[in-house]
């Protein structure tokens, strides 16, 4: 009788003396860097140190700001990811663009942004401009905008103002492209209390020319050398005489 009833138990002694001592189970796995697609995860180590936590924005615009989500659509923000910007400081993170994530994980990325912070009302409600200009802006027509909607704040020159620094900064310009110059006059930092295109004057909306008018603006004030000496009278090309 007592054979019987150790019997269980001597197995179960004989199993665990098998297992290799120290080697973790299946559960434990610790995944390769490769196959992680986790957003938050992703997020936290490729895209929170200039988007900020939780997308609230930082060196570079909030990817968590539903607004800025109603303007750029899923292919436009997974080809920013995957390919990067040239001439700025957005690299690419995909492996066929020169980065470290798969496919798969960019995939993990879009999704998860426009899951986790997008809000399907805002773009049926406010009808902003969109993401990207229709017809080239007028850079002329867009020192006279740029009086109008932006000098209150900036300057009237454009090199800073009681509310706001200068955004005719040549190491500025030389760091950000034409397009994302669209996007934050369209959506703004909120997080620096920069409006969008519908409070710069009350009551009076940014139009879609408005808006690539006086982008076209800022680019003419664009250095054709980023980084060499300037003068600090320098002219600001097309401004109001």
């Amino acid at each position: 009788m007592k054979c019987r009833v150790l019997l269980p138990a001597v197995l179960a002694l004989s199993i665990i003396a098998c297992t290799p001592p120290g080697r973790p189970s299946s559960a434990s796995r610790v995944l390769p860097p490769g196959e992680v697609t986790n957003f938050d995860i992703l997020y936290g180590k490729n895209c929170a140190g200039c988007h900020g936590e939780e997308g609230r924005g930082g060196p570079a615009i909030g990817l968590g700001d539903p607004l800025y989500l109603a303007i750029a659509d899923d292919s436009t923000i997974r080809r920013v990811a995957a390919e990067g910007v040239s001439g700025t400081p957005m690299p690419a993170f995909a492996q066929s663009s020169g980065g470290l994530l798969s496919n798969e994980q960019i995939d993990a990325i879009v999704k998860g942004i426009r899951t986790k912070w997008a809000r399907q009302d805002i773009a049926a409600s406010l009808n902003p401009p969109p993401y990207a200009a229709r017809v080239p802006g007028d850079a002329k027509r867009g020192a006279t905008v740029y009086a109008v909607f932006c000098s209150s704040c900036h300057g009237a020159d454009g090199r800073g103002g009681p509310k706001a620094s200068s955004i005719v900064d040549g190491s500025y310009l030389a760091l950000v492209s034409d397009q994302g110059l669209r996007s934050i006059v369209i959506v703004g930092r909120p997080e620096f209390g920069f409006p969008d295109w519908r409070s710069d004057v009350p009551n009076k909306p940014m139009s879609s020319e408005d808006v690539s008018d006086v982008v076209a603006w800022l680019t003419e004030q664009r250095p054709q050398f980023p980084g060499q000496p300037y003068a600090s009278a320098q002219r600001v090309t097309g401004g109001l005489q």
